[in-house]
């Protein structure tokens, strides 16, 4: 127990230096508070039944999180026949202290007593292998999620790599100053923007965009890429090689 206190005491350290210093300097003189998102990825085991998993996230641990003081709670499967199967789940939490505390749930007897009927599954009943986690800091331009659309039935999750951390911090001050009200004039109904603070393929960041389906996804793109606004903006040399490598995935709701 001492040894996760001392590293749950480390990990906060370090995301408070981070919203502290350098990533959201103008954040601070407003006064507004960025927020952290996890992005979890359960990949289900073969012949394993993710209905039992489904469950176990809408009853038990969305509710959890949310009295904890998350903002948000999504549940994603991915468009297509994925192999192996996996779960997205996407958690919004309005500062790093909540964060902390809901890595320790099993010290909370709410959550014990509703999670123990799932626990008790023997290692041959097990659902998903394991789960991988992120966790990004929100960009200065959109520090808060925003709610999906009316009818979103297709979400986007795009992780954009840059070569060097000058880089992506270049692709970040192009989403700040013009990128997200250009998408926010061409439909492209961004969720959220961030920074990949811990996880895979860093330097990176990471941002969702919602649609009612695919035909508006298409058009909206179009429209994007078509807009006077970003020619202007993708033609400046301070944003020039800032993206190296684009990943993308498209998920639905559960």
């Amino acid at each position: 127990m001492k040894r996760r206190n001392l590293i749950f005491v480390a990990l906060s350290a370090i995301i408070l230096s981070l919203t502290s210093f350098g990533y959201n300097s103008e954040i601070l003189k407003n006064k507004v508070e960025k927020e952290l998102y996890e992005i979890r990825t359960y990949e289900i085991k073969l012949g394993g039944d993710q209905q039992i998993l489904i469950d176990y996230l809408k009853n038990v641990l969305q509710p959890t999180l949310k009295r904890f003081g998350a903002n948000h709670f999504m549940l994603f499967n991915e468009l297509g026949n994925s192999n192996p199967t996996k779960l997205w789940v996407i958690i919004s939490y309005p500062n790093s202290q909540i964060y902390i505390d809901a890595q320790n749930l099993e010290a909370d007897p709410k959550y014990t007593k509703a999670a123990s009927g799932y626990n008790a599954l023997s290692q041959d009943d097990r659902v998903y292998n394991r789960f991988t986690s992120s966790l990004l800091l929100a960009f200065d331009g959109m520090p808060n999620m925003l709610d999906p659309i009316n009818g979103a039935s297709l979400f986007e999750l795009r992780t954009y790599e840059g070569y060097s951390e000058d880089a992506v911090g270049r692709k970040i001050k192009m989403f700040n100053t013009e990128e997200i009200d250009l998408f926010l004039k061409t439909n492209l109904h961004p969720l959220f923007f961030g920074e990949m603070i811990i996880g895979p393929h860093r330097p990176c960041l990471t941002y969702m965009l919602n649609f009612k389906d695919m035909e508006e996804h298409d058009a909206s793109w179009k429209t994007f890429v078509d807009h006077p606004e970003w020619k202007v903006m993708s033609a400046k040399k301070e944003y020039a090689n800032s993206v190296s490598n684009i990943r993308k995935v498209f998920l639905k709701p559960l």
